[in-house]
């Protein structure tokens, strides 16, 4: 992931959020490592639960006020938004970092118009009247694609469609041209149309801003769409990370294969049949020894419950990482068996593994 200019404009280090609970702790994030350069999109992929958006949340200084341990460091222009002071950090988040929040209903506040909550965000870090804030955002409810903003601004968001509503979260989130923005799920609950809309808006407005996106989703279509690198997430940690192109191509780690091989895909046959990732996303109190996919892998070996592995190059690809014990020619020919619509286990015979002790796709848990 190489950057623009004088290095990433965002730099993740070995970042640790932990929640303790009366139950235990929650290892929410475990010591994921990544960076987003200037003017480039990160997807962020991962199933539920897998750390996405608390990894997000900490950036802005959100985790804070809910208890959280948090260790490791996180660069933006220099300065280590884990240790800065509350008030420097207020003075980032919502003027040069910004987020779109998943819920655009449960984000813009009931009681208040469309127009006013806009006007708070940009009065909030710019001296300017209020006015002038108001012209400012009718320009941005333009901007974003509402029809007749000067009439809109005025209006409640109830009265906005699921569609209409995440064009003004977007729209506030622009409301001070951030450098980078953080989109959590922008297209969740919105019909494929809508979507569409969406993407295609981000996509427009990073090139008009030249902002960095980091774009959190469970949905490979929405990362193959608009991101320039991925990172997958699984159980708190960073799998595997890559180039767009490369991951699509290339894909490493069983995790990565199970996401891309249960998604539809236009191009492919209608007799191919979808392949579920089997079993359930760990416990994050009370995780599985060594690789902590080992228990829904189809191809793990019995030392994989006992070694934990870390992300490390692919043979001959230094951009491209994967934290996985099997060897490198082992996962490149049981690619190239699922890329021809073999099921997990007819790859794993082609290739010569033996099944694991615990085989969830052969005893249906």
């Amino acid at each position: 992931m190489s950057g623009l200019g004088d290095g990433p404009l965002l730099r993740v280090e070995d970042l640790h959020v932990e929640f303790p609970t009366e139950d235990g702790v929650v290892h929410a994030v475990d010591g994921i490592t990544y960076e987003v350069a200037r003017g480039r999109t990160l997807g962020i992929v991962g199933e539920s639960g897998s750390g996405k958006t608390v990894s997000s949340l900490t950036t802005l200084g959100l985790t804070r006020t809910q208890g959280a341990r948090v260790s490791g460091r996180i660069s933006f222009e220099g300065k280590d938004l884990v240790t800065l002071p509350d008030r420097e950090l207020r003075a980032i988040r919502g003027n040069e970092i910004a987020m779109i929040f998943q819920d655009p209903l449960s984000s813009l506040h009931p009681f208040f118009q469309v127009g006013t909550q806009l006007i708070e965000a940009i009065r909030a870090h710019r001296d300017v009247s209020k006015a002038a804030a108001r012209e400012r955002a009718i320009e941005l409810l333009g901007l974003v694609g509402i029809p007749d903003a000067s009439r809109r601004v005025c209006e409640y968001p109830h009265e906005f469609s699921g569609g209409m509503r995440q064009r003004a979260m977007i729209a506030m989130a622009l409301a001070n041209e951030p450098k980078l923005l953080i989109a959590d799920e922008p297209t969740t609950a919105l019909d494929v149309t809508v979507q569409a809309q969406i993407l295609a808006l981000l996509e427009s407005l990073q090139r008009e801003l030249g902002m960095a996106i980091v774009i959190i989703t469970h949905d490979l279509g929405v990362v193959a769409e608009m991101a320039d690198d991925i990172a997958v997430m699984y159980a708190g940690r960073i799998v595997e990370t890559a180039s767009a192109k490369e991951m699509f191509a290339g894909p490493e780690h069983p995790y990565t294969w199970g996401l891309l091989k249960s998604v539809p895909s236009l191009s492919a046959s209608r007799d191919v049949e979808l392949v579920p990732i089997s079993g359930q996303p760990p416990s994050l109190i009370r995780r599985p020894s060594g690789c902590h996919f080992h228990p829904r892998c189809p191809y793990a070996q019995p030392d994989h419950a006992r070694i934990d592995p870390h992300l490390e190059p692919v043979s001959g690809n230094p951009a491209h990482h994967v934290a996985c014990l099997l060897q490198s020619e082992q996962r490149k020919r049981l690619w190239a068996e699922l890329a021809k619509g073999a099921t997990p286990e007819q790859a794993r015979e082609a290739v010569g593994l033996p099944a694991p002790e615990t085989d969830l796709a052969r005893t249906g848990a």
